[in-house]
C-alpha cells in the first residue's frame, strides 16, 4: 500500500497527537493485559502487511523515521498512536512531535526514543519497565538493568538483508512480552515518493501477517 501524502497543518498535528496521548492509557483491570503495536522506521512507507499486524492493538507506538503524517493518520484508524520524531523527520509537519516521550499503558511505564544511543543514562535511571527505539532497523528484544529494550525494526523500505518487521507487546500482570512478527513481503519495495500496517515468548519471532487486501509490496 502506499499512503497517500495529505498535507496536516501543524496546529492540527498537535491536536492529532495531544488528542492521542489523552487516549493512549485506557483504564483496565489489574488482571487485563494490554497490546501495544510497535512500529518504527517507515520511512513514507506503510505496508498491508504491517496494518495487518498491527490489528487489534490498543495502542500503537512509532519510534521515529515516519516519513509522512499520512502514516500516523493510517496507523490512527487502528488504534491511538504515541510517536516520536526520528532523525529524518525534518519537515514541518513533524515540528510538533516530540523527540522523546513516556507513557503508561497496562500498568506499565514506557519510554520511546528513536535512537537508544541517544540516552545518557543507565535505562534503570528512567523508572520505565520498557524503553522503545528503532533507527537500527535491525528488530532486538533484550534486557539491560532490569529494563526490556524493544526495538521493533524497520516496517519501511528494506535495508541491505534486514528483515521487515514490526513488534507486539503484551503488557500485563505477568510483566512485559515482546514479540518480533517479521512480515512476509517481496525482497524489493516501492517507495512513495516524498512530498511537502508470532511467538509467545520475549523475542520469540513470527512470520506471516499477510493483509487479505494485497496491495503493493
Amino acid at each position: 500500500m502506499l499512503v497517500p501524502e495529505r498535507a496536516l497543518g501543524k496546529r492540527r498535528l498537535e491536536r492529532l497527537h495531544s488528542t492521542v496521548m489523552e487516549r493512549s492509557t485506557p483504564r483496565r483491570r489489574a488482571s487485563e493485559t494490554a497490546v501495544v503495536g510497535v512500529i518504527a522506521d517507515t520511512h513514507g512507507l506503510l505496508r498491508p502487511q504491517a496494518l495487518a499486524a498491527l490489528a487489534g492493538v490498543d495502542l500503537i507506538v512509532h519510534a521515529g523515521d515516519i516519513g509522512s503524517a499520512a502514516v500516523l493518520d493510517e496507523l490512527a484508524a487502528i488504534a491511538p498512536v504515541v510517536a516520536v520524531r526520528g532523525n529524518n523527520d525534518r519537515d514541518r509537519w513533524a515540528a510538533a512531535l516530540p523527540e522523546r516521550v513516556t507513557t503508561e499503558v497496562g500498568g506499565a511505564r514506557l519510554h520511546v526514543v528513536h535512537d537508544l544511543k541517544t540516552l545518557r543514562t543507565d535505562p534503570a535511571g528512567l523508572g520505565v519497565q520498557v524503553i522503545i527505539s528503532g533507527h537500527s532497523h535491525k528488530p532486538s528484544v533484550e534486557h539491560r538493568s532490569g529494563v526490556m529494550l524493544l526495538n521493533p525494526g524497520s516496517a519501511g523500505p528494506r535495508r541491505f538483508t534486514l528483515p521487515i518487521a514490526v513488534a507486539r507487546l503484551s503488557l500485563g500482570p505477568g510483566g512485559a512480552r515482546a514479540q518480533i512478527v517479521e512480515l512476509d513481503v517481496a525482497t524489493t519495495a516501492t517507495v512513495r515518493p516524498r512530498s511537502p500496517r508470532r511467538g509467545d515468548l520475549d523475542g520469540a519471532k513470527a512470520r506471516g501477517a499477510v493483509s487479505p487486501r494485497g496491495g503493493a509490496r
